[in-house]
């Protein structure tokens, strides 16, 4: 089993959401970042750890060192559903191949059509395929 859809699958029957998932270059570090309607706390991060702990044992994952956290405020979008969900807010995205010349974009995030994604970047719409992306992360109001 693919390492995302194991984590997917045990986050959900416990009520969590998979954000990333970060690997070292060697294997020995494991990130896991986690995120769930309610939000998320430090025993949420403990449960999490202490389950995928057994679970990624069972399972023959080789990792030396598991740390469970929140996305934080600057959360990172990987998804389509992330784009609707977060619909309205503020985010800062990079992509694969220029648009227009430019890879980076910050603007409020208007929706998600077929597998495309509209900012609203200075009163301009920009448009761009979600296959296009880099990164995507929300820019924090502070």
């Amino acid at each position: 089993m693919d390492l995302t859809n194991l984590l997917e699958a045990t986050l959900a029957g416990l009520g969590y959401e998979l954000v990333d998932v970060e690997r070292s270059g060697r294997g020995g570090l494991m990130r896991v970042f986690i995120d769930s309607p309610k939000g998320i706390g430090l025993d949420d991060c403990t449960t999490v750890s202490h389950h995928l702990t057994r679970v990624l044992t069972v399972e023959n994952v080789d990792y030396e060192r598991l740390e469970v956290s929140s996305p934080g405020l600057d959360r990172p979008l990987k998804k389509a559903r992330d784009f609707e969900r977060f619909a309205g807010q503020k985010v800062r995205v990079k992509l694969r191949v220029p648009q227009a010349g430019q890879r980076n974009f910050t603007g409020v995030l208007k929706h998600t059509r077929a597998g495309t994604v509209e900012l609203d970047v200075e009163g301009k719409a920009v448009a761009f395929d979600l296959a296009n992306l880099d990164k995507a992360r929300l820019v924090p109001e502070l």
